[in-house]
């Protein structure tokens, strides 16, 4: 079947350099939590937050001033609760989670995060998915909740917690962008989620500087730039422009690999044991995820 854009057929290398930057923007998203958990060495878990956003609208700003970009007016509403679950409510839940699981365990957890964008987006829209899509919805947050108690004990921690608040707000998040996107481009969604949310996040960066973050390493330095400028900004530019190339279906697809591109990173720079468990956990957790996107049923309204 003849896959289109816009109206158009999609080429074949217009696809393929949709997957590439689809890729290159789940890879970026996939070293937030380990950068994180480097940054958390040298800088207050509130100026990780509000010091990366601060940054981040700066660029934003400086380039829809650049092109010139007009105010979305009739998107106000839908951008700044964007803004505040994307800027604000992912990086605040998951950098407090951080100060207490592996990042690891973070990626296990937040691999549920394709499954839950597919629920809100079912809720908002308004669609009647099939019985089977809510059956994989119930046996993911199952597997989730499984493997947070086998890893601490049969127990649920408040690190958990945070980071099943981490994975609502961020599905919420792109779900609410995701509808702004049918009006404007995906990279301009994410600068105005940003500028908007920057009378917040500048005077709050400034109150919570302090001079000991001065004497951050390198590497530190270099993982709050990451999540300033990668995590923040970057990542969304690769992962929207990817997925209006390539096609959303396809595209969207290669979220599934987040969760191991977060667990190879977080034993490659921090050392973390790969145990078996949450390779199994992973596999598991991704199947489920996969089975229910495909078994989600889509009612569209036809148009005149």
């Amino acid at each position: 079947m003849e896959q289109k854009f816009g109206g158009k057929p999609l080429s074949t290398s217009r696809q393929s350099v949709g997957m590439a930057l689809g890729l290159l923007g789940v890879t970026i998203f996939g070293g937030t939590l380990p950068a994180t958990r480097v940054a958390l060495g040298a800088f207050s878990p509130w100026f990780i937050v509000f010091g990366r956003a601060a940054m981040a609208s700066i660029a934003a700003g400086l380039l829809l001033a650049l092109l010139r970009k007009s105010f979305p007016r009739a998107h106000l509403g839908n951008l700044l609760l964007a803004g505040a679950l994307l800027v604000f409510g992912f990086p605040i839940f998951s950098t407090i989670a951080l100060q207490t699981v592996p990042a690891s365990h973070g990626g296990v957890v937040l691999a549920i995060l394709p499954l839950l964008t597919s629920i809100f987006a079912t809720l908002i829209a308004g669609e009647r998915p099939s019985p089977l899509f809510w059956v994989c919805g119930v046996v993911g947050a199952a597997l989730v909740i499984g493997f947070a108690l086998n890893e601490n004990g049969m127990h649920l921690t408040g690190g958990d917690v945070w980071l099943f608040g981490a994975a609502v707000s961020a599905s919420l998040g792109y779900v609410i962008s995701g509808k702004v996107s049918r009006h404007m481009s995906g990279w301009e969604v994410i600068c105005w989620c940003l500028v908007l949310t920057a009378p917040i996040s500048l005077p709050a960066a400034y109150l919570s500087w302090h001079p000991a973050f001065l004497q951050a390493s390198a590497v530190q330095a270099s993982a709050f730039l990451y999540l300033s400028f990668g995590s923040m900004f970057l990542g969304f530019f690769a992962w929207n422009v990817g997925l209006a190339m390539g096609g959303m279906a396809r595209v969207s697809q290669v979220q599934l690999i987040q969760a191991f591109v977060t667990i190879g990173l977080a034993a490659l720079f921090l050392g973390e044991p790969i145990t078996p468990a949450t390779v199994i956990f992973a596999i598991a957790v991704v199947g489920v995820v996969m089975l229910g996107r495909r078994t989600r049923v889509t009612v569209r309204t036809s148009h005149s």
